[in-house]
């Protein structure tokens, strides 16, 4: 630390690979608020809850999310949610409701919003990766023996 006037300087913290414990987490979606469980799931993928977090590197843990399509939403959301993406051609822009979209594909929303809720760029692209989502109540991540998180 080095001191200058009343000002405090600190320098910045690199954990070394080999020093970070990576665990597995499971989180039941059934019957929970989106948001919640994508926070959550979010939080524990970039390593905000560890005593050695660092912004600019992985460090957190994997996170198991079952049951993705039973996820809660309030209100009129599932007929008044969009979700938009482009094609790439022109007029391209496609539109879809959370009700269609959790219909065809019943991981996408949780994908969509965990990953908005992680850094852009490099390292966000590869904290999603650490998250990983599944439809129903199986999943195939048992050997590393998930511990289980209530929301």
């Amino acid at each position: 630390m080095q001191f200058y006037g009343k000002m405090t300087l600190m320098k910045t913290m690199f954990v070394k690979p080999a020093e970070i414990e990576r665990k597995w987490f499971l989180i039941d979606a059934e019957g929970k608020p989106l948001g919640r469980v994508a926070g959550r799931a979010a939080s524990i993928a970039r390593g905000k809850e560890k005593s050695l977090f660092a912004p600019h590197q992985e460090c957190g843990d994997f996170v198991v999310i079952v049951n993705a399509e039973k996820v809660a939403i309030s209100g009129r959301k599932a007929q008044q949610k969009l979700y938009h993406h482009h094609t790439g051609y022109v007029g391209g822009l496609k539109t879809e409701t959370f009700e269609k979209l959790i219909a065809k594909h019943p991981t996408k929303p949780l994908e969509l919003a965990v990953k908005g809720m992680l850094p852009k760029g490099p390292l966000g692209r590869k904290l999603c990766g650490c998250v990983k989502v599944y439809a129903g109540p199986q999943h195939p991540h048992a050997a590393q023996g998930p511990e289980k998180i209530d929301l």
